[in-house]
């Protein structure tokens, strides 16, 4: 079964917003168009307002004569509209004319025919003459056509003067009606037209914005999870903070929080028993040695011994591994250079007395690390125990010291096979299931190291016999001075 790739939630809730924005976009334009359909509104220019106002108010006098009554709109469009100018022409040729009308509307010879019930009157861009209106109405004077506009010049206008037209016509059957069937179509790609440039916009906003929008929103479960990525066996008391998570992730993470103080709790009494296990056998087992040591001493009686040292051994082992999470004290800086000589000066009789030779390599100058020196000892001792264990009894182990911080123990053994590297530093892991050891020497230096920083590793190399490696961090001041030595190095190269 194929494995489901995770979604990004920062994604979804793009993807859906977009949707969402283009539902609301359109049931918006829907909603406009349905409107715009039963009321059928109508948006007056002020020519058009002028227009309407000077219908209302055309009259005849006794005489027959067009005249302009002061109704309520025509007194306010010439309040509103100082510079209003009209000519009103019935088809008897009769005029009416008000105000100051342009020269290019003045002149006799500018007769509209009547079949134009209705036109806006147009110069081109780079011509200040002013644009006008005519229409034709039914007022009480009669039919009659109506030419004007609320301003002499296009200098009058106060900035920018902005007009909307829209109109839409089709083709119609013999009764006049708009045939939808062939108009709907070309109506619907216009609506898209009209359409497409607000979901482009709104599409690349989304898209650009709502991430950031959404990055923000999210920073404190980001933050958390990566917190989160920061505990580990021995970094168990940490609870995610809570402050900046989002309210519906709140129980999640508190749940979580719960979890690892069950954990937590359920960790240091399994320690604890361990540790109260390793240090009752250790009791037994002393009986036992003393026991042990009353015997006549024959074959029998050295092989139980020897028997009994490996279970004190591994007693030991298993107490030092669980007490690496306590306390063992604050740490030291440290020369690592006479640290290591001192545990050779130790072990020295062990290993000559194994068979073996000894030697001891050190730094040209001091190798200043920060350590705990008991647990550092107590993972030297086990590297050195597992040379003596597995170097074959015959040959030189070594003991060197770098300026990097490293300390490495040699044998002339038979070595560790590549593809077991990683295996011996697992748990009761043996290579050769009849030796003495218990398999937890090279687990337990490993540990130590990792809790200072550093790591224990096989080296792989063309010389015979087994080289671990283990690597502790430099004091912050050495590692300066280490540093500023071989930037003159590569200077002077």
């Amino acid at each position: 079964m194929k494995k489901l790739r995770p979604t990004s939630l920062q994604w979804q809730l793009v993807r859906r917003l977009m949707l969402l924005q283009g539902a609301t976009l359109f049931a918006f334009v829907g909603l406009i168009w349905l409107v715009l359909f039963l009321l059928e509104p109508r948006l007056l220019s002020d020519n058009e307002t002028a227009v309407e106002a000077v219908a209302g108010a055309v009259s005849r006098d006794a005489n027959g004569t067009l005249v302009l009554r002061d109704t309520k709109e025509m007194l306010e469009a010439r309040q509103n509209y100082p510079n209003l100018w009209l000519v009103v022409r019935d088809e008897a040729g009769k005029t009416l004319r008000l105000g100051n009308i342009p020269d290019a509307y003045a002149a006799e010879e500018l007769k509209i025919p009547w079949r134009v019930e209705y036109a806006f009157l147009r110069f081109p861009v780079y011509d200040v003459r002013p644009d006008s209106i005519l229409a034709n109405r039914q007022t009480a004077a009669g039919a009659v056509q109506i030419l004007t506009s609320t301003i002499l010049s296009r200098t009058e206008t106060n900035g920018v003067d902005v007009t909307f037209q829209l109109s839409l016509d089709g083709t119609r059957s013999a009764d006049g009606q708009i045939e939808w069937m062939k108009v709907g179509p070309t109506v619907a790609l216009i609506i898209v037209a009209f359409l497409a440039p607000f979901f482009i916009v709104m599409g690349v906003t989304t898209l650009v914005v709502t991430p950031t929008v959404v990055r923000r929103a999210l920073a404190g479960l980001v933050a958390t999870a990566r917190h989160a990525g920061r505990i580990d066996i021995d970094n168990r008391g940490v609870q995610l903070p809570t402050a900046n998570v989002p309210t519906e992730i709140e129980p999640m993470v508190q749940a979580f929080n719960n979890a690892l103080s069950r954990l937590g709790q359920g960790y240091d009494q399994r320690n604890r028993f361990l540790t109260d296990a390793a240090h009752e056998l250790r009791t037994p087992i002393a009986i036992l040695r003393t026991r042990a040591e009353l015997l006549r001493e024959d074959p029998e009686s050295a092989r139980l011994l020897k028997d009994i040292e490996r279970l004190s051994h591994l007693a030991q082992q298993l107490l030092d591994r669980q007490v690496l999470d306590q306390s063992a004290g604050a740490r030291e800086v440290v020369d690592l250079v006479e640290f290591a000589r001192h545990l050779a000066a130790d072990f020295a009789p062990l290993v000559l007395s194994a068979g073996y030779d000894f030697s001891f390599e050190p730094a040209a100058s001091s190798v200043l690390v920060n350590i705990q020196p008991s647990q550092i000892q107590q993972a030297v001792t086990n590297l050195l125990r597992n040379a003596i264990d597995h170097g074959g009894g015959e040959g030189i182990i070594s003991v060197v010291v770098d300026a990097k911080g490293g300390l490495e123990i040699h044998d002339e053994g038979p070595g560790i096979p590549d593809d077991e590297h990683e295996r011996v530093f697992q748990p009761f892991y043996r290579l050769r299931p009849r030796n003495s050891g218990a398999g937890l020497g090279l687990n337990l230096a490993r540990e130590i190291a990792r809790l200072h920083g550093g790591g224990v590793e096989i080296l792989v190399g063309p010389w015979h016999g087994a080289r671990i490696r283990l690597q502790l961090p430099l004091w912050q001041g050495q590692a300066a001075l280490v540093g500023g030595k071989s930037d003159l190095a590569r200077r002077g190269s």
